[in-house]
């Protein structure tokens, strides 16, 4: 059905309705705010006073333009000639109601798994509302919560199809951009729209809750998506000159790096960003994320020593991070080792949309749920990846962010172009921390990146171009591990961090140009 526009779909709800607030004047408001299609949901009146709300609601949204379908109610939408109806899963079945309604009506159903929508793509219904995306108020959910991450995999089942689709439950302005860019599928399947419910029929203000919602998903639709970051393809000699660069860039712009680490790397990880010219600041309390979020250029999220009461510090970091456009880096440090981090980065993951997750073999096959690579603790075990290029590539895909993939080589990913590193030294695994320093050096490229940015509404999540921050990060800290062995000045893991630490101070632009190998992947 090329000519209805699902993008911002309103689901009715009169029990929301703030104080003093007129049904039929709210949905008016939120025609002339941008809604462009509209479901009528009455689950308490009798048929009569449905009939006679959807006849009135129809009435209003026919002077503007936009369809009407009817929930679960085929006798309602037959006697007010809606456009059609949206069904649930234990309602009329597609067939029956197909036969019924009058020919060209829209069909919609709700799909909570794989198995709804391969049956409404045998069906032949015309769009699918895929949910709860998030945990929702306005509906008693019957069935899991499906999250942004777990949206993508239903999208790519209606590859091939003119089926249609959106997202519903909990949408809102605060979290749209992040299930937008979040829930693209590997093939770049993209939603059609999003319902929403409390946003619209709770505000006071609907014309403006329309209006904001709508510039949200026309700016992120007009932008560079399905892109995952700024284009970043370049012949090795550009991105090595790119990253010399950003030596001074970082030492002059001195980006401020809100880092949320493990206890055991705390007081390194600052001295490393304050080395490479960023500024850090380590804080954890939870009333004050939103505040750092506004100022700090980047954020970094490091699992590595996870309390149960540190997640609500990391889900609000990471959720005022996307809100404020800024970098998050996320490292699931030891994610295999147990059930619980397994479900904290699940939950962490579904709520933020990290810009980089930086990870070894081990940590990065926990992800992808792959058994090719096994973890100890927050090691990895066995020789790694036999095809790391395909395995960085689809993962990056897959979460919608870059990947980087650290081990002997390391392997980054955008989801598109792949650039190895091979530079660096075994003595980095020496020491602890040495993988958590990596992401703050990565917090502290991208963070200036960031605020290299004039501000504007390009559509994207994170501002910067992220694929160059994580290169930068990681080339930068191994062409300064190689200096730290080469000039002699340290005796074993002891008297390496120190050095380190100094080379990073100390590196030059030409230092970068002369030692760095870099290799472009196909």
């Amino acid at each position: 059905m090329s000519d209805v526009d699902y993008s911002i779909y309103l689901v009715t709800g009169r029990d929301l309705l703030p104080p003093g607030k007129d049904y039929y004047q709210s949905l008016e408001e939120s025609l002339q705010g941008g809604v462009t299609f509209v479901q009528i949901r009455e689950k308490h009146a009798d048929t009569g006073e449905f009939i006679e709300i959807a006849a009135k609601s129809k009435e209003i949204c026919d002077r503007y333009n936009v369809p009407v379908v009817i929930n679960d109610r085929v006798d309602v939408a037959i006697a007010v000639k809606a456009r059609g109806v949206h069904l649930g899963q234990s309602d009329m079945a597609v067939a029956q109601a197909r036969q019924l309604l009058p020919e060209g009506a829209v069909i919609g159903v709700s799909c909570n798994n794989a198995d709804h929508v391969r049956a409404a793509i045998k069906d032949g219904v015309d769009s699918i509302g895929i949910g709860a995306v998030w945990g929702t108020q306005t509906k008693q959910l019957t069935s899991p919560i499906v999250g942004v991450r777990g949206v993508g995999e239903l999208l790519e089942l209606l590859d091939g199809t003119n089926i249609k689709a959106v997202a519903i439950g909990g949408i809102k302005s605060k979290n749209l951009l992040r299930t937008l860019h979040g829930s693209v599928s590997t093939t770049n399947h993209a939603l059609d729209g999003v319902a929403i419910v409390s946003e619209i029929a709770a505000s006071q203000n609907p014309r403006q809750a329309a209006e904001t919602l709508s510039k949200i998903f026309k700016t992120f639709t007009a932008g560079p998506s399905p892109a995952i970051s700024a284009p970043a393809t370049s012949p090795e000699k550009i991105i090595i000159d790119k990253v010399a660069e950003l030596l001074s860039v970082v030492r002059g712009i001195n980006p401020l790096v809100h880092q949320i680490t493990n206890n055991v790397v705390a007081m390194q990880s600052a001295n490393v960003t304050l080395s490479l010219g960023g500024s850090p600041i380590m804080a954890s309390e939870p009333q004050e994320m939103e505040d750092l979020s506004r100022i700090s250029s980047a954020l970094l999220i490091n699992i590595g020593t996870m309390r149960s009461d540190g997640k609500e510090s990391m889900s609000k970091a990471g959720y005022f991070a996307n809100k404020y456009r800024k970098p998050i880096i996320f490292d699931p440090v030891g994610v295999g080792a147990s059930a619980f981090r397994k479900g904290v980065v699940k939950d962490l993951l579904n709520t933020f949309q990290a810009s980089v997750i930086k990870g070894n073999a081990g940590e990065l096959a926990v992800l992808a749920e792959s058994q090719e690579v096994l973890t100890k603790g927050v090691d990895s075990v066995g020789p790694g990846f036999k095809d790391p290029v395909s395995f960085v590539r689809q993962l990056a895909k897959k979460e919608r962010c870059v990947v980087a993939l650290t081990g002997p080589v390391d392997y980054i990913s955008d989801g598109t172009n792949v650039v190895a590193l091979r530079n660096g030294h075994e003595i980095l695994g020496k020491i602890t921390g040495s993988g958590c320093i990596v992401g703050s050096s990565i917090a502290t490229y991208c963070g200036a990146l960031f605020a290299q940015i004039v501000a504007e509404d390009d559509g994207r999540l994170a501002r910067g171009d992220i694929f160059l921050g994580a290169v930068a990060g990681i080339l930068v800290l191994t062409i300064a591990t190689e200096l730290a062995v080469q000039k002699g000045n340290m005796n074993g893991p002891g008297t390496f961090l120190p050095a380190l630490i100094d080379e990073l101070w100390t590196l030059q632009p030409e230092t970068v140009h002369s030692l760095a190998r870099v290799e472009v992947l196909p």
